[in-house]
């Protein structure tokens, strides 16, 4: 775990999601999925779905590629692609992976990393790993998931885990 990690889960508060009872969710706080799930198993994965808001309000979704870089979930596109227009509108974002049986979900806020926006430094690191994961370097803009929430398990409902991210002040 990178210092980064360290920090935004020093953030979090991990518990339970709250949900009707039917669905089984222990009350208790035994066999939380661990951080670590979520990191390595974001950075294991090729794919991911990624929903954002579009101006009318609807929701719109899409694959798209991304990296695990400093204890945070990164992803670009196009200027002229619909998610990117949309996050220029709103910063709502959800990040979903291809898995539905082992699961993270980010719920949150993506900032913006350009070169008027971020540290060379990153942008750099950011374009090695989009190299070294799907052999093209990406180029800017780069998206950083600020997450509200996460959600996590791989054995629903016995570890079904949720963090909350306090904001900064």
């Amino acid at each position: 775990m990178t210092d980064e990690d360290s920090r935004a889960i020093d953030d979090a508060h991990r518990s339970r999601p709250a949900t009707e009872a039917s669905y089984g969710i222990p009350d208790d706080g035994d066999e939380l999925v661990p951080w670590t799930f979520v990191g390595e198993t974001l950075a294991d994965d090729r794919s991911y779905w990624i929903t954002t808001v579009r101006p009318d309000g609807f929701p719109h979704v899409r694959p798209t590629w991304g990296v695990w870089v400093d204890g945070a979930f990164h992803c670009g596109g196009g200027e002229g692609t619909r998610w990117v227009r949309n996050l220029a509108k709103t910063d709502a974002i959800v990040v979903h992976r291809e898995d539905a049986a082992e699961v993270v979900i980010l719920e949150g806020r993506a900032e913006r990393l350009d070169e008027e926006t971020a540290d060379a430094d990153l942008l750099e690191r950011l374009d090695g790993a989009y190299e070294e994961k799907y052999n093209v370097r990406h180029g800017t803009p780069f998206f950083r998931v600020r997450p509200d929430v996460v959600f996590a398990w791989s054995d629903f409902p016995t570890d079904a885990t949720r963090w909350t991210f306090e904001e900064e002040p």
